[in-house]
């Protein structure tokens, strides 16, 4: 296509474990005398998938393995997925930080990247040098740069400390100045992993909509590294999601998002206490509804809990729970004082407690339920986190018009005793 400005095909890229990464001589004897037979490099054949949670048996690791994707311009790609998936391999890959072992990269234009703090600055040179000497690697002129000097400057907020050497800045007064060089110098394609994170919230939110106002108005494609799913949502179009050195899914920005949260997540209707834990805990919790295994917007939920209590709680106890969507965002919130159902019993060993939500409260989409039995300002009794999930499958076709509501909720529950 004529707008791709980026074409990955077949790439793949091999590490070799231990303390030697590059090979020993009697294999590079032995790719060499394969390579004048004309036959393929013998080492290409062996190795194990980059999962990085089971030990393997072989000394050659791929990183990754077989991609396939391509960029249009003005698109904002979200790149996710676990630690050590790839995805940082990957981006110095398509920043010719390190060449790939097969297959090849097809970019059109000028990439600026940011892969880690400080990348592309001279320590012992000073900031203002170092703006000039970034602006000489993307093949810009002199003028060009001092054109954009005082837009970089301002954005990054180290005007003070311009002209003294970067060795002294803090590492986030480095990521400041290395995204404003990045984003300012007009590349074509802007690279960014997840350096932004070292940043603080006021700076993170000009740096988002910095990438927003290149890939709209200016018509740049940007890659995206991160794990604050928040952003990658609000920011980025389209997604990928790395998977062991894998591409797992690659399409529409919502979609690869709720794919990797349910891997992050998976599923489960119940949660039981399996700590043995003693004193005044939720022994049980609960999701019902009507529909089997799937959960629709039109079905009624309920959530029960089975509390516990192995001597008399003080007065003044709370149950709560906390809603959030897959996105870690909390989407709502309730609490129940329990001291009415509590004391209307002579020694209660346990008791019973529901939360039903009406049907059509859930717009679609994954949820995870906290709740803890607390004592507000004296004490936390049990506290359990994501102790149920469960998937609202929509049938109304909203999400399809607006996807970024996937996750959240439109009516207050109501607490049954």
């Amino acid at each position: 296509m004529a707008n791709t400005v980026i074409k990955v095909e077949n790439l793949s890229k091999q590490y070799r474990l231990g303390e030697v990464g590059t090979g020993t001589i009697s294999h590079d004897l032995n790719r060499w005398w394969h390579k004048i037979r004309g036959k393929e490099d013998p080492y290409l054949r062996i190795g194990e998938s980059n999962d990085r949670s089971k030990k393997g048996n072989s000394e050659y690791v791929w990183a990754l393995q077989d991609i396939n994707f391509e960029v249009q311009q003005g698109e904002v790609l979200g790149i996710i997925g676990k630690n050590g998936a790839g995805k940082s391999t990957l981006l110095k890959i398509l920043s010719k930080v390190t060449a790939p072992t097969t297959g090849s990269i097809k970019a059109k234009g000028r990439i600026a990247s940011l892969l880690e703090v400080g990348t592309g600055f001279h320590p012992e040179l000073t900031g203002r040098e170092n703006i000039y000497l970034n602006g000489a690697i993307l093949g810009m002129t002199k003028r060009e740069v001092t054109s954009k000097l005082d837009e970089i400057v301002e954005f990054s907020g180290v005007a003070r400390y311009l002209d003294t050497p970067v060795k002294r800045y803090s590492s986030g007064m480095m990521v400041r100045l290395g995204f404003a060089v990045a984003a300012h110098l007009e590349p074509e394609i802007l690279i960014v992993d997840e350096v932004l994170a070292v940043g603080d919230a006021e700076f993170q939110k000009k740096a988002v909509g910095k990438m927003q106002e290149v890939s709209k108005e200016g018509g740049r494609t940007v890659l995206f590294v991160s794990h604050n799913m928040g952003s990658v949502q609000n920011l980025c179009t389209s997604g990928i999601l790395v998977s062991n050195g894998g591409i797992k899914t690659f399409g529409q920005i919502d979609k690869v998002i709720n794919e990797y949260q349910k891997g992050n997540k998976k599923n489960s209707n119940i949660y039981f206490n399996e700590k043995n834990k003693k004193g005044i805990y939720i022994n049980r919790l609960e999701l019902k509804h009507d529909n089997g295994i799937m959960i629709f917007n039109s079905d009624e939920i309920s959530i029960i809990w089975d509390l516990v209590f192995d001597f008399p709680p003080l007065s003044g106890l709370f149950l709560n729970f906390n809603l959030k969507n897959s996105n870690d965002q909390y989407v709502t919130s309730s609490e129940l004082k329990l001291d009415k159902l509590i004391y209307s019993k002579k020694e209660p060993k346990s008791i019973k407690v529901e939360l039903k939500f009406n049907p059509n409260t859930f717009m679609g989409g994954a949820y995870y339920l906290d709740s803890a039995l607390y004592i507000p300002g004296v004490t936390v009794y049990d506290s359990i986190t994501s102790a149920i999930s469960f998937e609202i499958k929509d049938e109304t076709g909203f999400l399809d018009r607006y996807p970024l509501l996937n996750g959240l909720i439109n009516a207050n529950p109501n607490w049954q005793i």
